[in-house]
């Protein structure tokens, strides 16, 4: 497959977390898990609890999305230890101390991430983001499922590809938000490497989430030749 795919557990039916898991593990190169404080976004979501709980059932990798406007060392310590392997954070959030919250993180041996939200240049990570593992390009508001595509956000993703080839930089470029039949093509065009997939391009796709799985590689097999 061409490109790489996180799946939003918040998305996914949480009346049976174990049992879809098992399933999506073996599609997934990471699993996508958004934690929300109702402060940055109106939304609450997962938790460094719940991540603890996951790294029982799966090996897969997990990503927590901090959106979260209190970010602090003793929030990186309790996703580092419920099992977090990437963390990824606002810009604007971690401004003032970005290079400590990434330096607790690296030297945990795990992955840093940063995402650019639609509203918000690719600069205001720029002392940085040498530093970055995963650089996330947000294609629609933080916070909520199933909203629609913000096409403005793929010359983001191009100048991101172009920045890091310009400046020898190592990221993978994440895409959240909308992916789907509709916008695989644009975005894997445009740079992207790793679909975070959600509502549209997967859970909501079929009841029965191995069913949604055969349909979202049929779009992709379509759109991408994956």
């Amino acid at each position: 497959m061409k490109i790489q795919l996180s799946p939003s557990l918040m998305c996914m039916d949480l009346m049976n977390v174990e049992r879809d898991i098992k399933i999506l593990s073996p599609i997934s190169s990471y699993f996508h898990i958004d934690i929300l404080d109702w402060h940055y976004c109106r939304n609450l979501s997962l938790s460094p609890c719940f991540m603890e709980q996951l790294k029982k059932i799966t090996n897969v990798p997990l990503e927590a999305h901090l959106m979260i406007d209190n970010i602090e060392s003793d929030i990186i310590k309790l996703c580092l230890d419920s099992g977090a392997d990437v963390i990824t954070m606002p810009p604007e959030i971690i401004a003032n101390r970005a290079f400590r919250l990434i330096r607790q993180i690296k030297d945990a041996g795990k992955e840093v991430g940063i995402y650019i939200s639609p509203g918000m240049n690719l600069d205001i990570a720029e002392p940085y983001i040498h530093h970055v593992d995963k650089l996330k390009i947000m294609t629609v508001d933080p916070g909520f499922p199933a909203q629609k595509f913000i096409p403005e956000s793929l010359d983001k993703i191009r100048k991101a590809k172009e920045l890091r080839a310009e400046k020898g930089y190592t990221y993978k470029i994440q895409v959240d938000g909308s992916c789907n039949k509709n916008t695989y093509a644009d975005l894997y065009a445009a740079g992207a490497e790793i679909f975070i997939v959600g509502s549209s391009g997967l859970f909501g796709k079929h009841p029965n989430l191995s069913q949604a799985i055969e349909l979202m590689l049929a779009d992709l097999d379509e759109t991408l030749g994956a």
